[in-house]
């Protein structure tokens, strides 16, 4: 394992935790889309289903049942312990036209016709369009609180360094997966101009970052 892989771990697991423990500390998940949550803890479940049957390293059984735990604890955060905070009239995002395109695309572009196969890219196709129900909301309010966009910000450098993964292991190894490459290049695309915003608006110490309303 590089270090790129290493700190793009870290920064997952780090973007879940803040988001977890904003909602525990705060006994509220307003400003979440539920919507989002629930897509990666499909991305989890579809991607993780060799958990009992193939064993790579501790490291990985390890991180695999962490992030299946805090997706659908989070998941039981917003729809159940809190849900009176939860804000679903802002959180309507329509996921079924993101799963919908996903789930087709899977059928038609894998690298083996097996169900497993299949829904391990369903998995890394999901996860790249699995943000847009929480983007969508925060630009339908209008602003994010810091504590959320720190949580947004992790996540995107996660896929950053994924990117730089890949570009590490095809120059050292001659590996190079297309399907996960084109899929993290576009969901780091996504986070474009929320990198921009983050930087120039919430690590100066705006707290809130305002973004433009939908007309």
């Amino acid at each position: 394992m590089n270090i790129f892989r290493l700190a793009g771990d870290v920064s997952h697991l780090v973007a879940i935790i803040i988001l977890f423990m904003k909602i525990w500390r705060s006994k509220s998940c307003a400003g979440i889309s539920g919507k989002s949550q629930v897509l990666f803890a499909l991305v989890f479940t579809t991607r993780y289903l060799d958990l009992f049957n193939v064993f790579i390293s501790a490291y990985n059984t390890i991180m695999k049942v962490v992030f299946l735990a805090l997706s659908y604890a989070t998941v039981y955060l917003i729809y159940m312990r809190f849900r009176k905070t939860y804000d679903s009239e802002n959180d309507s995002f329509r996921v079924e036209f993101l799963l919908v395109p996903v789930l087709g695309l899977s059928f038609l572009e894998n690298y083996a016709f097996t169900p497993l196969e299949i829904l391990w890219t369903f998995s890394i196709f999901l996860e790249a369009v699995a943000i847009m129900p929480q983007l969508f909301m925060i630009t339908k309010t209008g602003e994010a609180e810091s504590i959320t966009t720190h949580y947004l910000f992790f996540l995107g450098l996660y896929r950053a360094l994924y990117l730089a993964n890949w570009v590490w292991r095809y120059h050292t190894e001659g590996f190079f997966d297309q399907i996960a490459v084109v899929s993290g290049v576009v969901q780091t695309i996504f986070y474009c101009d929320f990198f921009y915003l983050y930087v120039t608006r919430v690590l100066r110490g705006t707290g809130k970052m305002s973004l433009p309303m939908p007309v």
